[in-house]
């Protein structure tokens, strides 16, 4: 990895060990562990299944993805069927009270999920209700709808909404992940579910794709792509509602335009050109207007990330002699150096909920993961390993992060939990896997 005038490959993170910090600052690191959260334990029923024709197997299949999906949230994991006190199906659809709440407490569940499976013309319809064991009261009833061949997207949504009715905040399960990937011989923008599964293509041709960013609605990917004389530009691919093709023609015509990201509206975007030599951030809407030079220096200025409310941008400059992270408002206002543990410090990536920055630090040769509060009194290790990590992507509940690693050899895409565990690779045995961006929740 190397720190040049066109990093448009891929943008590395990094923080250092606290006793080269101090050597580095007289302010001595406040470091702390993030909370780690209590699992909660929700009971689920297989549900009655009343579809048309009748298929054995596909109650417990669904009752299976949705333990998969709660596993996955990190927060809520499925109760173990000799657990149970209660019945282990969904006998009937409550409308009234229970009257068994003290088994499922005594089984150790949290929450109990009931739910029946029906069919309206070709739609397989699934009903749900989630119940909250201690003081036996409905916290969710929900309705979902779809082909049979979506049964496992629908799951997903199912496991989501259970981890919100206990929690307040949805689970990630059905979101997805954007990353870049060689596996066909080009490197390409590619799709995953927030698993690992499904992987697929999302676009196509032979130019080089770097550096995914989803519309704030899921609807969309911004990428960058690089034309036959190599100069980097912006483009869109679509679900539809958008249209597809390159972005800001008629900004900064003839520049390099790379490292796009959108604003938490997605009307208005930051990204990085090269007026006069040097990288600079700038901002602009979505429709080339109202362009704006952000930053001024003969630095270089790189990797833009958005506050969650629209009003900081965090970067990357090399001003100080080595790249830092900086922070500056949305007009490009109130700079100020946020990192000064370590040498080499890159990729920022802001939490949704505006707690902590993600980034890479380089240690001895290799990347590390480390987070920062915005006020720079807090690091922490996130993950560290002998080879490197890189690129944090935040999972839209902020409860998880996706990166890239070359701990196997090639690089591939990893999630971790925000208390350093629950380690998962998603991606194996095709190409390098790089750069991942965490779509939003699904709906």
């Amino acid at each position: 990895m190397r720190w040049n005038t066109w990093p448009c490959l891929i943008a590395v993170l990094a923080l250092l060990l606290p006793w080269l910090a101090l050597a580095e600052d007289s302010r001595p690191p406040i470091v702390v562990t993030p909370g780690q959260g209590k699992a909660f334990r929700a009971a689920v029923q297989l549900f009655l299944d009343e579809a048309q024709p009748i298929d054995p197997k596909r109650a417990p299949e669904l009752r299976s993805l949705v333990g998969e999906g709660l596993t996955f949230s990190g927060v809520l994991l499925p109760l173990a069927d000799e657990a149970f006190l209660g019945d282990l199906a969904t006998s009937k659809f409550r409308d009234g009270p229970r009257f068994d709440c003290v088994d499922w407490t005594q089984s150790g569940a949290d929450a109990l999920v009931e739910g029946k499976v029906s069919r309206e013309e070709k739609q397989l319809v699934i009903e749900y209700q989630v119940w909250d064991t201690a003081r036996c009261k409905r916290l969710e009833r929900g309705r979902l709808a779809g082909p049979d061949r979506e049964m496992i997207r629908l799951a997903k949504l199912l496991a989501d909404d259970v981890v919100e009715a206990l929690t307040g905040m949805p689970g990630a399960a059905g979101s997805e992940i954007a990353f870049i990937s060689d596996r066909s011989g080009e490197r390409q923008v590619w799709v995953m579910d927030a698993d690992g599964s499904r992987q697929r293509v999302a676009t196509r041709g032979g130019s080089i794709k770097a550096f995914p960013d989803w519309m704030p609605d899921g609807k969309a990917i911004l990428y960058t792509a690089y034309d036959a004389k190599g100069v980097p530009g912006l483009k869109l691919t679509s679900r539809g509602e958008y249209r597809a093709g390159s972005l800001l023609t008629r900004v900064l015509v003839g520049l390099p335009k790379y490292r796009g990201v959108f604003g938490p509206t997605g009307r208005h975007l930051a990204m990085v050109s090269s007026l006069d030599g040097s990288a600079e951030i700038y901002r602009v809407d979505r429709s080339g207007e109202g362009l704006r030079r952000l930053t001024q220096n003969a630095a270089i200025d790189i990797s833009p990330t958005w506050s969650p409310d629209g009003s900081q941008i965090a970067f990357v400059s090399d001003r100080s002699g080595a790249p830092q992270i900086y922070l500056m408002n949305r007009d490009g206002g109130a700079l100020r150096r946020l990192t000064f543990n370590g040498s080499y410090n890159t990729s920022p990536s802001w939490s949704p909920d505006g707690r902590w920055i993600a980034y890479e630090t380089r240690v001895e040769g290799q990347f590390d993961l480390w987070l920062i509060d915005p006020s720079g009194e807090v690091n922490v290790p996130l993950a560290t390993h002998r080879r490197s990590d890189e690129s944090p992507a935040w999972s839209p509940d902020g409860r998880m992060l996706a990166f890239s690693s070359t701990r196997r050899g090639r690089a591939d895409i990893y999630v971790i939990d925000l208390g350093g565990e629950n380690l998962k690779r998603l991606t194996k045995g095709h190409g390098n896997n790089l750069q991942p961006s965490w779509g939003p929740f699904a709906r």
